[in-house]
């Protein structure tokens, strides 16, 4: 589904992306972390071409990443993206967090929208909570909705601070250091079993925290 080869990008003189090689199957949840400044953000933009690469190969469903026009449209809007913080509008109520991309971005009717949002919150346990802001969901029930997606084959490419949320929903993590990936494995291998002493020495800090 995702296949990204040799990619290599630069902001100037910093090298933030070095030899990436990474494909990630169709309904795989890969898990990015590491430590700040590690390319982790960088590596999520250039999926749907947030950021440009310098060289190598980006392709999506085996087509290669379109430069401008219709088809970049078209891709941002089939691939989303999820970040660290599970960002919602604070000002927005649930329901409407989630009907916000298919009516502004597939410009779905209003009542179709709002159709389709519901079903999706009852599918992921959180329909009594559709007329809530986000401040009033849990942390739980946040991290409910991205789990249940996981769990129903959607691929993904998370970057996130979240170990508990990596170990529960990742089905391969990734740890990124200095623009490389230096270590690609299950949760299970990578959280009990590390082999690169940056990876142990990040565990060490984040889990004693």
């Amino acid at each position: 589904m995702i296949m990204m080869h040799d990619v290599e990008k630069h902001f100037g003189t910093l090298h933030v992306l070095k030899n990436i090689q990474l494909d990630v199957p169709a309904g795989q949840v890969v898990i990015v972390i590491g430590p700040s400044g590690s390319g982790k953000s960088t590596l999520c933009r250039t999926i749907n071409r947030l950021e440009s690469i310098d060289s190598g190969e980006i392709a999506i469903d085996g087509v290669p990443l379109p430069a401008e026009g219709k088809g970049l449209a078209q891709l941002r809007a089939d691939v989303g993206m999820v970040f660290q913080s599970f960002n919602l509008f604070a000002h927005k109520t649930i329901l409407q967090n989630v009907t916000l991309g298919p009516i502004k971005v597939r410009k779905m009717r209003k009542k179709d929208a709002d159709e389709l949002a519901d079903s999706l919150l009852k599918r992921v346990g959180i329909a009594e909570q559709r007329d809530k802001l986000p401040a009033q969901l849990s942390g739980g029930q946040q991290q409910r909705v991205m789990v249940s997606l996981a769990r129903e084959g959607m691929t993904m490419v998370v970057v996130t601070h979240e170990m508990g949320f990596a170990r529960k929903a990742g089905d391969r993590v990734l740890f990124m250091a200095d623009g490389e990936i230096v270590e690609d494995g299950t949760p299970q291998e990578f959280f009990t079993n590390p082999t690169s002493n940056r990876a142990k020495d990040f565990l060490s800090k984040i889990l004693t925290h």
